[in-house]
Formats: structure tokens, C-alpha cells, sequence
């Protein structure tokens, strides 16, 4: 049986620029087999769109909620997507 598979964007708002936040969510997102995009964005959040079995996105999703070391999360946001066809997880820049 395939495990649903889902599209989400996630939106991470706090101080999570500047701590090793992209590298550590793609770092993550690697180790539970997820695949997307994930970039800072100009008003200090960062956005990333990914896209896997639900189970490990809620464990993304759950990490996102405290980040690296440095990070200090106050809000994280989720949506659903329509499928975007990812084939690997990359940063993005600006």
C-alpha cells in the first residue's frame, strides 16, 4: 500500500535567517527522503515547497517548528500545493 503523497509549502517566520536554517531543513528533508525548494525570502521568513509521503512531512513540519541550533521559531505555516514534480531538494537564493 503507497502512503499518501502530498504537496506542501511551509513558511518558517522567527529569527531564521543567518542560523543555517535552508541548509539544515535541506539537510532534513534529505535524510527523511523529501524533495523541493527552500529559500529565504525578502521580509525574513524563509519558504520552502516540498513534496513526499505525508508521514514525512509532518516530521518536517514538526521540525521546522524548532530549526537549528541558533534558530528561534515563532510561527510556521502550512498549505497545500498542487504537485510541483520535484526530483531532488535544492536552496534556493533570491
Amino acid at each position: 500500500m503507497d502512503l499518501p503523497f502530498k504537496s506542501i509549502s511551509i513558511k518558517i517566520v522567527g529569527l531564521v535567517q543567518g542560523v543555517g536554517f535552508r541548509a539544515n531543513l535541506q539537510k532534513e528533508a534529505l535524510r527523511l527522503k523529501l524533495v523541493g525548494t527552500v529559500q529565504n525570502q525578502p521580509d525574513g521568513t524563509v519558504y520552502a515547497e516540498v513534496e513526499g509521503p505525508l508521514p514525512e512531512l509532518e516530521k518536517l513540519v514538526t521540525w521546522c517548528h524548532k530549526g537549528p541550533r541558533f534558530a528561534k521559531v515563532s510561527e510556521v505555516i502550512v498549505n497545500d500545493l498542487p504537485k510541483r514534480g520535484f526530483t531532488e531538494f535544492q536552496v534556493l537564493n533570491w
